[in-house]
């Protein structure tokens, strides 16, 4: 069985993170969205509770039963290489907006694979119509009480306005 894990913050999960994600269920037989608790990163606008229950919401209410029933939802904190070895993963899932993405990407990638040769990263190229979005704009035009609702799924639009009531 391919296993690959989709590690990030997803603080708030985007559009952008789910289309990256059914296509990886495309390619692999399972794919863990692993939401990554990174006490380094600024104050998240969500705790990882509410994220790791948010995408579980929007997988249910945005994905076929086939493709969510193949997506697992979970947290870890330390090297994403070791998650992989807990999990039984030998793929790394990124997503990649623009060239600026590929050039960081490209050392963790490289980084990884020296940490643990059994484990390999693999890109998806975002589609066009999610490649300007980033949790951190969603995050910053929500907080100033722009509309978010075209860029982010339902469940996490619920939870945004509840957080920003101005929204």
């Amino acid at each position: 069985m391919k296993i690959a894990v989709y590690p990030g913050s997803f603080d708030p999960l985007t559009n952008g993170h789910l289309d990256v994600v059914t296509r990886a269920v495309a390619v692999f037989d399972r794919v863990v969205f692993a939401v990554l608790v990174n006490p380094r990163k600024a104050e998240p606008i969500f705790s990882t509770d509410v994220r790791l229950a948010v995408i579980r919401e929007a997988l249910d209410e945005s994905c076929p039963a086939e493709v969510a029933g193949r997506i697992d939802v979970e947290s870890f904190d330390g090297l994403t290489v070791d998650f992989c070895r807990r999990r039984g993963a030998h793929f790394v899932v990124r997503g990649l907006r623009a060239i600026s993405d590929f050039e960081s990407e490209l050392q963790m990638a490289h980084m990884n694979r020296k940490l643990d040769p059994d484990i390999d990263t693999v890109f998806f190229m975002s589609a066009l119509e999610h490649s300007y979005l980033s949790s951190s704009l969603v995050k910053e035009i929500a907080t100033f009480g722009g509309d978010v609702t075209q860029m982010v799924p339902p469940a996490v639009a619920r939870r945004l306005a509840a957080r920003v009531p101005s929204l």
